[in-house]
């Protein structure tokens, strides 16, 4: 039987430590630790990978910026191709202005892929397709920035370098296959909150590094407005709930509605299947993606 084990629901003192207390200052990092561990994991990656660079896809947004600086830090810009994938319903000079000024600050190549041809086909070639869906049509987008992604990846023989952060990754604000697809997540492990004082710590400017997020999927999509919660907010209540504290005690410290915390978490332990890579039933001795799992080996 397949069993998935989340967030204990009872003898929470046992499992959670009683002297954690919610405030910006948990969240706090050495960010030149942080940089440093960072960069090393993408240049030993990348030299054990044998290939010759990184593609990232540059979107003007705090995130790709972040994984641009750290990536030209860890190998060299010239190293590194940031890719601007515009389209005609959400194009923004704005983005595309600040994602030239990323790839110039931190001397990375840079090239723009008009997607809007390619989309419309893919939306003509779909028997059953539904303008007015734009969910389904957004991830049709994300999807086929991937594509383009790793054709590089494949022709010019580099990896994918994602831009995904903790915070989003957790709540699931991703598409399957899409922006989450790539072969390294080196900033996955930061919540949004961190990512931004990183980022200004790197030397992204102020102005990116505050900038509100979206996914640019459709016109005017904001991600806070979407999961309803400021960022501020939600990293602290990921927080408690990785440190398996209870939705009431984390509002209590918050200071906001119990309501807010059990939407998170539930959104948090609905989305799993998003996170998990082929989930299969057990049925041999070892099973890809649960108990046969290999390290990385040198070459």
């Amino acid at each position: 039987m397949f069993v998935l084990k989340y967030l204990p629901t009872s003898n929470r003192q046992s499992t959670c430590d009683p002297k954690v207390r919610l405030s910006p200052a948990v969240l706090e990092l050495d960010l030149p630790e942080i940089k440093n561990r960072i960069t090393r994991f993408i240049g030993e990656y990348v030299e054990k990978s044998r290939v010759d660079g990184i593609v990232i896809g540059l979107s003007g947004g705090v995130d790709s910026s972040t994984i641009a600086a750290l990536s030209s830090l860890a190998i060299g810009g010239n190293r590194v191709l940031g890719l601007l994938l515009p389209e005609q319903e959400t194009h923004s000079q704005g983005d595309i202005s600040d994602a030239i000024l990323v790839a110039e600050k931190f001397g990375i190549r840079s090239q723009m892929c008009d997607l809007t041809n390619t989309l419309e086909s893919f939306y003509k070639a779909i028997p059953i397709f539904d303008r007015d869906d734009r969910l389904c049509k957004g991830n049709i987008k994300a999807r086929t920035r991937m594509i383009v992604l790793y054709y590089y990846s494949n022709k010019l023989n580099r990896i994918v370098c994602g831009s995904s952060d903790k915070s989003e990754t957790m709540m699931g604000y991703f598409t399957k296959w899409g922006d989450v697809a790539a072969d390294i997540s080196p900033i996955m492990d930061l919540y949004k909150t961190q990512v931004r004082k990183l980022a200004k710590h790197l030397g992204v400017p102020a102005e990116l590094a505050a900038k509100p997020s979206t996914p640019a999927l459709w016109p005017n999509q904001l991600a806070e407005t979407e999961l309803g919660v400021k960022y501020e907010i939600l990293d602290l209540i990921l927080f408690g709930l990785e440190r398996f504290m209870e939705p009431i005690d984390i509002a209590e410290q918050l200071k906001i509605d119990e309501d807010l915390v059990w939407k998170v978490k539930n959104r948090w332990l609905s989305v799993e299947h998003k996170r998990r890579v082929l989930m299969a039933p057990k049925l041999e001795y070892r099973t890809v993606g649960a108990d046969f799992r290999l390290s990385r080996a040198p070459f």
